[in-house]
């Protein structure tokens, strides 16, 4: 579940969504009036054990005059449990956050604090190894936990029968939205510059191109500097994130080990061929041999992740790409979202090139 609201359409995987939502500005809005409920609802058919989901949230619904409640509520609800869920709980009236499990629309021991915009910008709902954790974020990338519980067994026993809530509510006031955004990523994956021969989710190029965020060092050509963008070349050293330019005038590059990884998020086609490549934007002298690549699917980012799919055997390294080619056979037992990364190897030097949210879109015809 991957969805950025950039296209200014309410897609698909919001085919619950009510009470006049609409998606504006490149954010999915939601309207917070008197008395009513609106939200953006996915299908029930997702799955919190052993995995996670977050999201951004640019805008909460203001008090307004409300004398009670003005919500903005991210939740976690499963399927027939009426009253039952996980929530972020927003109350502009009471300047409070709420981490709540409910039962019964309740939760007597919920952790609440008093509410910062910036702080609790991002939200992140984490389940692993039997505990269930509520996060907060200001960039998406470093999370602080605010409560954590033992897994309840509806979270563990709940698969493909969840749903993402996005909703709003105020008592009485003037009325205003709550606008969310970036669900699962952080709005700046990998750019598809490459002809595919279909659609972008099952055959593309993709150009691992990385924009430097920190200033390089050492001995830098002078025709690169570039504010918010550094190329490393010769003996330059230096930080990168996400998609990531390298440039060396030999094959020996070490410092490639000092980029992060780019941001990449893949969708796969359950039983369809899934053909992409993976292109690193270099000097024309250097070349990816004596590399290995290696890559993995898992349920989540964790020393206990399930193994979903090990990518090794489907990659192939020719010149400055990397082809990832998953049999039809292979995507066919893919059932359930995780994550994924791709790394390249040579001696006792691992590079993380690419990382990521997995999606896996279900096959009707069989």
């Amino acid at each position: 579940m991957i969805d950025t609201f950039n296209d200014n359409v309410i897609g698909p995987e919001w085919g619950n969504a009510y009470g006049g939502v609409t998606e504006t500005g490149g954010r999915a809005r939601i309207p917070c009036t008197a008395g009513n409920y609106a939200g953006y609802q996915t299908a029930k058919a997702y799955t919190l054990a052993g995995s996670s989901c977050y999201l951004q949230v640019p805008v909460v619904a203001s008090a307004g005059g409300a004398t009670v409640e003005a919500q903005t509520v991210f939740a976690v609800t499963p399927d027939p449990l009426a009253g039952t869920n996980l929530a972020f709980n927003i109350n502009t009236v009471a300047g409070t956050i709420r981490f709540e499990s409910n039962v019964a629309y309740t939760d007597g021991a919920a952790v609440s604090l008093t509410f910062d915009s910036t702080a609790h910008k991002w939200l992140r709902y984490r389940e692993s190894a039997g505990s269930l954790y509520w996060e907060t974020s200001f960039d998406g990338t470093t999370w602080t936990i605010r409560r954590t519980l033992a897994t309840p067994a509806w979270v563990a026993s709940a698969v493909n029968t969840l749903a993402l809530d996005l909703f709003c509510y105020r008592n009485n006031g003037t009325a205003d939205y709550s606008e969310f955004d970036n669900v699962n990523t952080l709005g700046g994956g990998a750019v598809f510059t490459g002809t595919g021969t279909g659609t972008a989710q099952s055959s593309a190029t993709a150009t691992g191109v990385r924009t430097a965020t920190g200033s390089g060092s050492g001995s830098a050509s002078a025709d690169t500097a570039a504010v918010g963008l550094t190329v490393h070349r010769g003996t330059a050293t230096g930080s990168a994130q996400s998609h990531a330019t390298v440039i060396s005038a030999t094959n020996e590059v070490p410092e490639v080990a000092n980029l992060a990884a780019g941001d990449h998020d893949l969708y796969i086609e359950q039983g369809a061929t899934f053909v992409q490549t993976y292109t690193v934007a270099d000097d024309p002298s250097f070349t990816w041999a004596g590399w290995s690549a290696r890559a993995q699917i898992r349920s989540s980012a964790s020393p206990a992740a399930e193994l979903f799919l090990d990518l090794t055997p489907y990659l192939t390294i020719d010149g400055p790409s990397i082809r990832l080619a998953i049999p039809a056979a292979q995507t066919a037992e893919l059932s359930r979202d995780g994550r994924w990364d791709l790394e390249v190897v040579m001696g006792n030097t691992v590079v993380r090139l690419l990382q990521g949210a997995v999606k896996v879109s279900w096959e009707v015809t069989r």
